[in-house]
């Protein structure tokens, strides 16, 4: 018995290490997707007012070495003046207040297989029933192999 496992376990040992292969023939993907508002076209802009009731084009342009895959776009309320890791500019706020009636908007979109640059154009009117105040416009974008990019603008809803 001694003997049969002395040749046994060497032998699953080597099976082991032949099983795990190191395929170097195919590239990783080490880059993020990249996010650009700051051109022409690009919307909103940091500090920009929105008015209640109007209908704007929220545009961005998103890039990947190898293949998007998706975006969303979320715009919520900056009431408590918190902060993400890479607004564009800095806004003059209002005071701090709680919501009673905020605007939120959360939707995912997906892109055609094979781009590698695409903009987006998604039409969001603002409702004329909710909270006016400071509020946030974040764009996220994630390529084929999961890697994400965030990018948060500093808004303000106006009457």
């Amino acid at each position: 018995m001694k003997n049969l496992k002395l040749r046994v376990i060497p032998s699953l040992i080597i099976l082991l290490i032949m099983s795990c292969s190191s395929d170097d023939n195919n590239a990783k993907d080490l880059e993020k997707p990249t996010i650009t508002v700051n051109y022409d076209g690009g919307f909103p802009q940091g500090c920009q007012e929105l008015l209640k009731g109007e209908t704007y084009n929220f545009k961005a342009l998103v890039t990947d070495n190898l293949e998007l895959a998706s975006y969303s776009i979320d715009i919520h309320n900056n009431f408590d003046h918190h902060t993400h890791d890479d607004q564009v500019a800095t806004c003059d706020l209002d005071p701090v207040k709680d919501p009673t009636n905020p605007f939120i908007y959360i939707e995912s979109f997906s892109i055609e297989s094979g781009q590698t640059s695409y903009e987006f154009n998604v039409s969001i009117t603002i409702p004329t029933d909710i909270e006016a105040g400071d509020y946030h416009c974040s764009y996220s974008v994630t390529d084929v192999t999961g890697w994400q990019s965030i990018t948060s603008i500093d808004i303000k809803i106006v009457e």
